[in-house]
């Protein structure tokens, strides 16, 4: 079969360093975005990212949201791309006021935008409640939560947290993350057997109690330089280690900036940044 070639419009934005390829299907038809993100992701022969998002028609929200890693498969959420897509649908004048619906794999999350001069430049998002029970992650340890368990990788005992947040992470609270080789290790906990799904990995230094600094490792796409439902996750098992409080908003800073979460039992409160880099077209082979 004879290729085609399309144009198609995209939005390059980011929230805190973490950086999708955001095309707007209520205007445009994307047949293949698994493919689409390998290709348009690759850092030195196309766009570059950490991804390819979809702003989709939705029949019981505002907006649908599809996002796929640089490697093709397909994620539930992102903290960070939901924040953008929020902004997106504002800019383009698909939903009007300040309060935007976005429906994603996780369910609908609800988000509040912070403008300046009539324009969107932050965002608050509803994350919903954090999950623990190892099932629903999924990991498969026993007991009715993972919080603070060993695990052994390369012969180095880690002390694990693992929590759901639409999406699987595993937070580990530890010392000079900045020296980490995060290429080498991250993928040995993606991998790891006890993941069935795979997970997104965060490597946490405690400040104080109410500031952590994080470094993440992403399931399908490596490091990035920041991640919402990570810094949400992290927050979470804070809390559950008794290093921060519930219902205080908590500083997390990350390589691409910071995030302010604020967690309890019912909730997680996510608070940063939702920025425009540049618009294109891109020829793609159909």
């Amino acid at each position: 079969m004879t290729q085609t070639e399309k144009m198609l419009r995209f939005t390059k934005m980011h929230g805190c360093g973490n950086d999708y390829i955001y095309f707007n299907c209520f205007e445009e038809q994307i047949d293949n975005p698994e493919e689409l993100s390998i290709l348009l992701s690759d850092r030195h022969f196309s766009i570059g990212g950490d991804g390819v998002i979809l702003v989709c028609p939705s029949e019981v929200a505002d907006a649908k949201m599809r996002m796929f890693n640089a490697d093709g498969s397909e994620g539930k959420m992102c903290g960070n791309g939901i924040r953008c897509v929020a902004k997106l649908c504002s800019d383009e004048g698909i939903v009007g006021g300040d309060t935007v619906r976005i429906e994603t794999l996780s369910g609908i999350k609800t988000i509040e935008l912070v403008k300046e001069n009539g324009v969107a430049v932050a965002a608050k998002v509803d994350m919903g409640a954090a999950i623990f029970e190892p099932k629903l992650i999924p990991v498969t340890l026993d007991g009715e939560s993972v919080i603070d368990r060993p695990l052994d990788i390369d012969g180095r005992e880690y002390r694990i947290n693992c929590v759901s947040m639409g999406n699987p992470h595993c937070v580990i609270f530890t010392q000079g993350i900045d020296d980490m080789e995060l290429e080498k290790i991250g993928r040995r906990f993606e991998c790891h057997g006890i993941f069935p799904e795979r997970v997104n990995t965060e490597f946490v230094e405690v400040i104080s109690d109410k500031e952590l600094k994080m470094r993440v490792w992403e399931r399908g796409s490596g490091e990035t330089w920041a991640c919402g439902t990570g810094t949400c996750a992290t927050v979470a098992a804070a809390v559950k280690n008794g290093i921060c409080k519930a219902g205080e908003d908590i500083l997390v800073h990350l390589r691409g900036g910071d995030l302010v979460i604020n967690y309890t039992d019912e909730r997680v409160l996510m608070t940063g940044e939702a920025v425009e880099a540049f618009r294109g077209t891109v020829k793609v082979k159909m």
